[in-house]
């Protein structure tokens, strides 16, 4: 069948989307979510959806992914057949019928999924099955080898090439800011790629961006690594392993997480590392609740790296608390900054740091990490190493800790009883801090006081929100009205609080990497 080209300016998210009337529909025989095949000199595989009276009987409609492979006018005319269903949906069904799939079948998968020929609900089907049905080790490599082949590759002359992982759920984890620059300013090539915030109050690419731009391309990052050893740049611009962004809007909409390992594994792979350190944050209110769980973890990292030529050491963290006092993009950065400087001192956020980089020192042969890394921190030389990177980067090299913006709306919060803060609810911390305005206002956040341990008298200051906007910082107000994200106490009490009404079961769900 003949039809013309209407261009409808509809975004699809990367799918190639087209809209029938449903008079022509019928006549070729396909239903919503059926495929076509378009051939005008060039030949693409869409999805349909049908339209009754948006789309004039005889028009294709076609959004942008379509028009910008097609690069047609409208009302050009081309040739539509129906199209058989991608081979990989054999695949998926079967993975929901229980049978393990080989390497050519994710490879299908995956490729279909990228290419955009499976629908939304295709690649839910794919994911749920792997959340019910479990996903092996040989899965697992299967899956990371292909989301590397199916994307772009940084490749860089260098024999040892290190990174560094956090699988998150962990608020104001901005180690990275401090580790990239120790390893650098050691010798080591650390290309780190890093996400935004997608559940929490900041990704790690959005902290960096408060200092520097970090949506780089290939060719970019490579510069800066060759000029610097280290970069610290936004995931999302590099097209590496593009399968996994596809999944983690399905797992994040779904509150499931079955692809953690080859998601991790596939950016290392794809960035070339050969050493690989693995943080796993454990205890409540992290993503890892226990160090068995947390060891089993590591045992699967550890394995799988093994399969990928990637050697990893996993160390595990204690993830009960914020790291460092600081919550939110900008807050976060000063922070780093300020302990990189040795203007402040934050015991966590520095232990944390020298203890990761002082463990990729030691993968890779060196002696005695921990106090390799302390020295570098404390000599000065990672902050000049930061710096460096912050100039190749397109940054301010010269930046000091009062330069960042933050939000002029606060709202202090203070203690109703004396004692020591018994816990501290990770959960609820996201939630305000997000409320407030995090991460898309850089310089809204939390400030906290007291942690976990400190003695605390009646009124004094626990922490402070900070919100770019008034209306946002209400928000936050309202949200510390019904919960207090702290527990106060003279002693470890037996009774945290009880429950007389059935609660509000809020998201909690943790996904960042």
């Amino acid at each position: 069948m003949e039809l013309k080209i209407k261009n409808i300016g509809i975004e699809s998210g990367g799918k190639p989307i087209v809209f029938l009337n449903v008079h022509d529909a019928d006549e070729l025989g396909v239903s919503a979510s059926g495929r076509l095949q378009i051939n005008s000199g060039r030949e693409v595989t869409v999805i349909v959806n049908i339209a009754s009276d948006s789309i004039q009987k005889g028009y294709l409609g076609t959004s942008k992914e379509v028009q910008k492979i097609l690069k047609l006018e409208q009302d050009s005319v081309v040739d539509v057949q129906i199209s058989a269903f991608p081979k990989s949906l054999q695949f998926i069904r079967n993975k929901l019928n229980r049978k393990k799939l080989t390497y050519e079948e994710i490879h299908e998968i995956v490729n279909d999924v990228v290419g955009g020929n499976l629908s939304e609900s295709e690649i839910a089907s794919f994911v749920t099955s792997l959340h019910i049905q479990g996903l092996s080790l040989d899965e697992a490599t299967s899956l990371s080898l292909s989301m590397v082949m199916t994307g772009k590759q940084l490749f860089l002359d260098a024999k040892q090439i290190v990174d560094k992982h956090s699988i998150g759920g962990v608020p104001g984890d901005k180690t990275t800011l401090l580790v990239v620059p120790i390893i650098a300013a050691a010798g080591l090539i650390i290309p780190k790629t890093s996400s935004r915030a997608i559940t929490s109050a900041a990704g790690t690419a959005d902290r960096a961006e408060t200092i520097m731009p970090v949506d780089l391309g290939i060719s970019e990052m490579k510069q800066v690594i060759n000029k610097t050893n280290g970069c610290i740049v936004w995931g999302g611009s590099l097209d590496l392993a593009p399968a996994d962004d596809i999944f983690v809007k399905t797992e994040y909409s779904l509150c499931i997480d079955p692809l953690l390992l080859p998601s991790i594994m596939s950016k290392k792979k794809a960035v070339g590392a050969t050493h690989l350190i693995v943080d796993i944050p454990t205890g409540r209110g992290a993503k890892v609740k226990t160090i068995g769980e947390a060891d089993l973890l590591a045992k699967d990292i550890i394995e799988l790296g093994k399969r990928l030529d990637i050697h990893c050491h996993c160390v595990l963290t204690y993830g009960e608390q914020p790291i460092g006092n600081a919550i939110g993009p900008s807050l976060e950065a000063q922070e780093a900054l300020n302990v990189l400087m040795n203007k402040s001192q934050v015991p966590d956020l520095f232990d944390k740091a020298c203890h990761v980089a002082g463990s990729i020192f030691e993968i890779t042969g060196k002696k005695d990490g921990f106090e390799l890394a302390k020295d570098i921190l404390l000599s000065g030389k990672a902050e000049k190493k930061l710096r460096e990177i912050i100039s190749h980067q397109g940054g301010q090299p010269e930046i000091k800790p009062n330069d960042f913006t933050i939000g002029a709306n606060t709202f202090e919060y203070h203690s109703k009883d004396e004692g020591q803060v018994l816990w501290i609810d990770n959960n609820m911390v996201v939630e305000i801090a997000r409320a407030a305005g995090a991460p898309k206002n850089k310089g809204s956040g939390i400030i906290f006081n007291k942690k976990n341990g400190d003695k605390v008298s009646k009124n004094e200051l626990l922490f402070t929100v900070y919100s770019e906007k008034a209306q946002k910082l209400s928000r936050a107000e309202q949200i510390l009205d019904e919960k207090m994200p702290m527990g106060i106490g003279k002693k470890m009490e037996m009774l945290i609080h009880q429950v007389k009404e059935p609660p509000v079961v809020r998201r909690s769900f943790v996904l960042d990497r």
